[in-house]
């Protein structure tokens, strides 16, 4: 029985001393019947962005004390719009097709590993909860990390909603470590190039949290926060659950946040949070040159509202090959990552402004470059 932190870490601790054997506990029929729907549900709900996030939010509705889901809902929006802003009014003008598709791929396959990984755990514990008893043992048949299936079985005895959050972003960032950040086809494409340090250079790696503030319900409001040095573990684990904290340390914050996703189903386009300022249908000509249309986030007299398509119109769905198998959970210590103190204080709006003024910026400056190349 996992009843506190301690018992975790003596468990996690002779795992590493013990290597797996392998093998797999045999199964009732009903057993078998369950790990086929699990998988076929996942894969249903693993199409694409706008899918997944679904899934995510119907799954914290049904399960709230499973905080990781409305925080995996909030970051997988934001993917949403990264992938649309890719086929945007700005990003298409600064960023080759290439680049434009070796990044939607890069942020789909990272999209998609993660929910096929993390949604598995969710409908086992959904399994377990609607019997009434512990089926943690069918996660091996899912390749979940030991790491995970003991967080699992300690939250189920402790109720610690917080330090399963905290175990699943460990988990979910070590998970894509090795399959996404230091795979050699991404880091050729993508985390290597010129245009990825530029993306970094331009501070477009923001994650916002739209929000109605009290009653209010005009026009959402903002929090979030500026990812930096993505391609470092440590460093996307703190950023985690700095999210975390942001999102279910302030009782009005989750609140707002609730409000604001229930009354907006995800379509990717930014659209969804801020229509003074986005439109989902493209307002400006294709081959006029860019003029600034934004101030302080708001637009300027007469123009255009930026263009942000729905995922569905921005991107096909994509195929992907089964993920590599094998377990990073190779260290104990990860468990110092649970009550290591973060703190953020959430105000991104002026710093989103000042980003998209900056992107502004160098569209113009390219596209100006490209003019005196033709002269």
């Amino acid at each position: 029985m996992l009843n506190s932190f301690q018992d975790v870490k003596k468990e996690l601790k002779k795992k590493m001393k013990q290597k797996s054997s392998g093998l797999l506990p045999s199964l009732s029929e009903k057993e078998k019947q369950c790990i086929h729907l699990i998988r076929e549900q996942t894969k249903q709900w693993n199409q694409n962005n706008v899918t997944r996030t679904k899934a995510y939010f119907r799954f914290y509705l049904q399960h709230p004390e499973i905080h990781w889901a409305l925080l995996g809902h909030m970051v997988s929006r934001n993917v949403g719009w990264n992938m649309t802003d890719l086929k945007g009014d700005l990003l298409t003008k600064l960023l080759p097709e290439k680049d434009q598709k070796d990044f939607y791929s890069f942020l789909e396959h990272g999209s998609w590993l993660i929910f096929q990984d993390v949604f598995p755990q969710f409908l086992v514990y959904d399994l377990s909860v609607r019997g009434n008893q512990d089926m943690f043992h069918l996660l091996p048949f899912f390749h979940t990390s030991t790491f995970m299936e003991s967080m699992w079985r300690y939250f189920w005895n402790s109720r610690d909603s917080y330090t399963l959050a905290v175990a699943t972003v460990i988990n979910e960032q070590s998970y894509l470590e090795k399959r996404l950040i230091q795979n050699n086809h991404f880091k050729k494409t993508v985390t290597g190039t010129v245009s990825f340090k530029m993306y970094e250079f331009l501070r477009l790696n923001n994650i916002l949290f739209p929000y109605y503030a009290g009653d209010r319900r005009e026009k959402a409001s903002l929090a979030g926060a500026t990812s930096r040095y993505f391609t470092s573990l440590h460093e996307r684990i703190i950023f985690g659950k700095k999210l975390y904290s942001l999102l279910f340390q302030h009782e009005q914050m989750l609140a707002g946040v609730l409000k604001w996703a229930h009354e907006h189903p995800h379509t990717g386009s930014r659209k969804d949070y801020w229509p003074d300022l986005f439109n989902d249908i493209n307002e400006s000509f294709p081959r006029s040159l860019y003029k600034r249309r934004v101030k302080n986030c708001v637009l300027k007299k007469g123009a255009d509202r930026l263009y942000s398509p729905p995922l569905k119109y921005a991107w096909p769905d994509t195929a992907h090959e089964d993920p590599e198998s094998g377990d990073w959970f190779e260290d104990w210590h990860v468990l110092d990552y649970i009550h290591k103190e973060v703190s953020l204080q959430g105000e991104i709006l002026t710093h989103y402004c000042k980003t998209l003024e900056t992107i502004e910026l160098a569209v113009m400056g390219k596209e100006a470059l490209l003019l005196r190349e033709e002269e």
